[in-house]
């Protein structure tokens, strides 16, 4: 499946401040964008770092790469998050090939002999990118349906209050395609005449979100916030004050599967340019204090890859500590992937 780097908390000892880090650098992409990443992460200081990350070059094929983010939260959520992080990647090119398979067995049998028929060559370029994108969403649907699934079956943690979000890109030669769960986000940061632009990739999936809570409210589960938190919607169960889920959307969390939340991803596609320069995946913890433009701002004037993603998780921890000082501080990851050979 190519070269991978991946953290995963339960995989260290972190204690409250203290970092994990990984660069990554392959410059041998037949696409001939170079390949240029990192990742970061920051424990917060309600325990053990919950969150994992992955950052895969070569994923299928040379021109190819994978990353993502997994925020996990309950009392397994360390395990839930590890456990997508190590499976979901080899599960997706494993729905890939079998999509591809099935494609090659059915043009044959059109054909009616055991060689493939090839796509017309006036085929529309936009009718590739859209058979293309079709593909990804139901390879990401299906992977996400089977390790939900998987995790449920899991004897050694209880999966019934504990889940993950997952945020995870796929990039194809020009192609990027995006699969969300929960409320980790991806940005892109692209050059423009005033400098460096994010654009945000993603819908951060909470009960906020009026389509989200009309999905839930439907299912017999209840959205509504706490009076001290009133910024805050969360999803309960029908008539108990439990679990007060703050997402919409997550692997695990099966006390509520019942009651509108779903492991369903959002999936989309974006087609890269010359102007696009990076695509940062990062936690919440992250997000909660600072804005995408921020964000994209520290990645640009980083000095490295290495450097990037760290500089993001610093910066974040102190804005945790600068808005919320009574609050306890959230995991902060971050992945970037860059798309040139120059980031500053």
């Amino acid at each position: 499946m190519g070269l991978c780097i991946s953290c995963a908390s339960s995989s260290h000892k972190i204690q409250d401040g203290n970092r994990t880090s990984m660069p990554y650098e392959e410059n041998n992409d037949s696409s001939g964008i170079p390949m240029l990443g990192s990742f970061h992460s920051m424990e917060g200081s309600k325990g053990v770092n919950q969150d994992s990350a992955m950052l895969c070059q070569g994923y299928g094929m040379e021109d190819e790469a994978v990353c993502g983010v997994f925020d996990g939260h309950g009392k397994f959520g360390h395990q839930v998050s590890q456990l997508v992080r190590n499976n979901l990647p080899s599960l997706l090119l494993n729905k890939m090939k079998a999509l591809d398979h099935q494609r090659v067995t059915a043009e044959a049998e059109v054909d009616g002999s055991q060689n493939p028929v090839s796509c017309k060559d006036n085929e529309p370029e936009d009718s590739e990118t859209s058979k293309k994108f079709q593909k990804w969403k139901e390879a990401f649907v299906s992977s996400f349906r089977v390790m939900d699934k998987e995790i449920k079956l899991q004897q050694n943690m209880d999966s019934s209050c504990s889940g993950t979000t997952a945020v995870v890109v796929v990039k194809q030669g020009e192609d990027l395609f995006i699969a969300n769960l929960g409320d980790s986000r991806a940005v892109l940061g692209t050059i423009t005449e005033n400098g460096i632009k994010a654009i945000q990739l993603t819908t951060d999936l909470k009960p906020g979100v009026p389509s989200e809570a009309e999905r839930i409210r439907a299912c017999g589960g209840r959205v509504l916030a706490l009076k001290q938190e009133p910024n805050i919607q969360r999803v309960w169960l029908p008539h108990v004050d439990l679990p007060g889920l703050a997402m919409s959307r997550a692997f695990g969390d099966f006390i509520l599967k019942d009651h509108g939340i779903i492991a369903t991803p959002d999936v989309s596609h974006h087609r890269l340019t010359s102007n696009d320069q990076f695509v940062v995946l990062a936690t919440d913890g992250v997000w909660d204090v600072l804005s995408n433009s921020e964000v994209a701002s520290i990645v640009w004037e980083a000095e490295s890859a290495q450097a990037a993603t760290r500089a993001v998780t610093e910066a974040a921890s102190a804005m945790w500590r600068k808005k919320f000082p009574n609050a306890k501080r959230d995991d902060c990851t971050v992945v970037c992937l860059f798309l040139q050979e120059n980031i500053t």
